[in-house]
């Protein structure tokens, strides 16, 4: 099915991903020194789609400015979901902009090109569901199907019956856009789900095929270096090769670089740092003298301190981390909203343009909000909101 229109939802905020998504939507956070949703479009052309419909929201100009009219040859369409009210209601945005079948992904979840090329074509319904075996699919979509038949399909299933994993991946007919208008909004919001139910109460052939393959999602800030470490592991990035250095970085040759790694334009490696394994360094980075820095997600124009010491460490864009300063990586315990995450892999998480001074040690699951300043010498912990002023 070449030729087939893809919508692609990104117009969401992604709170559980705060800090990090205050000044961006969830699908520009970083994953192995690119956007997610450059991932998933590097998926959707690789599966042979040839038109992409993007449906933005907040932040929609982060998104708008960086890919721009077109995406590897493929035109990019921007419709936009003023106010998010459900993965039905952004879907029901996109519908003039499509015509016939389509094929519906999120934004936020990179799934290889070789799901997708399973589900168009096994596409003979009204609608088609990506689908996946997986030991659990708790916090995610779970379907039921009779011989290939989706029978129920639900958010975050209640019980445990033997679902399949929703992968996120649709393909419709345009009685799919009705049925979405026909279902019942829950809490304010039409949810795409409901209306593949709708589709199934009333008789319509909902298909349900079942692929594998790379498919990974980032809910919480820790998930962000499981996203990058398994893009390493499969393979996604890189080849045949873990050692990924742009031609345009400068690298000093008493420095060690560790496989598997990504060091992108303009980077920066000073005398004597350690940098890897399992690093991702954006754009216009510099680690300086001896620092060490290992299973770190870094985005662009990020300062890394002589002597520092950066483990297990997500940051945002332009931080600072100062000469001496000590991330010595998880597990911790990370509060996101009224929760409380015990024993996770993450050293800290410091958001856009953070700025330490140097000789600050963070404790292990430290989530630091946008424009925080913290002076040397200091111990940090918990959650710092944004443009906090942290003395010793």
């Amino acid at each position: 099915m070449n030729g087939t229109a893809a919508i692609v939802l990104a117009a969401g905020e992604g709170n559980r991903l705060h800090p990090l998504t205050k000044n961006r939507p969830k699908p520009m956070l970083p994953a192995a020194a690119k956007p997610i949703l450059e991932h998933v479009f590097d998926q959707l052309v690789d599966a042979g789609i040839t038109e992409i419909v993007v449906v933005v929201g907040y932040k929609r100009e982060r998104i708008q400015s960086h890919f721009g009219p077109t995406y590897r040859d493929v035109p990019l369409t921007y419709v936009t979901q003023d106010k998010q009210l459900g993965t039905g209601h952004a879907v029901l945005a996109a519908e003039a902009a499509v015509d016939g079948t389509c094929l519906v992904v999120n934004g936020d979840q990179i799934a290889a090109s070789q799901i997708i090329r399973d589900t168009l074509e096994a596409h003979d319904a009204d609608a088609t569901v990506a689908l996946l075996q997986r030991s659990s699919v708790d916090g995610y979509g779970g379907v039921l199907v009779d011989e290939e038949r989706v029978t129920t399909i639900v958010e975050d299933p209640p019980d445990d019956r033997e679902y399949l994993l929703n992968a996120g991946i649709y393909v419709l007919e345009p009685v799919a856009f009705d049925a979405i208008r026909a279902a019942e909004p829950r809490a304010g919001e039409r949810l795409l789900v409901d209306g593949l139910s709708k589709l199934v109460e009333w008789g319509d052939i909902v298909r349900g095929t079942v692929s594998e393959g790379l498919w990974v999602d980032a809910t919480y800030p820790w998930d962000l270096l499981d996203v990058s470490f398994e893009l390493f592991d499969t393979g996604f990035i890189g080849g045949q090769s873990m050692r990924n250095v742009h031609e345009t970085a400068t690298v000093h040759e008493s420095a060690v670089i560790r496989e598997p790694i990504i060091i992108d334009r303009d980077c920066v490696i000073e005398p004597g740092a350690v940098v890897g394994p399992n690093v991702c360094l954006g754009e216009n980075t510099t680690v300086g003298s001896n620092a060490v820095v290992e299973r770190s997600v870094v985005d662009t124009d990020t300062r890394i301190g002589a002597s520092a010491t950066v483990i297990e460490c997500v940051t945002g864009t332009g931080v600072r981390i100062g000469r001496g300063s000590t991330i010595p990586g998880g597990p911790g315990d990370v509060r996101v909203a009224d929760r409380v995450f015990e024993n996770e892999t993450l050293g800290a998480l410091l958001a856009d343009r953070v700025h330490d001074c140097g000789g600050v040690t963070y404790v292990p699951g430290t989530l630091v909000g946008p424009r925080t300043e913290i002076q040397a010498g200091t111990t940090v912990r918990g959650t710092l909101e944004a443009e906090t002023e942290v003395r010793s």
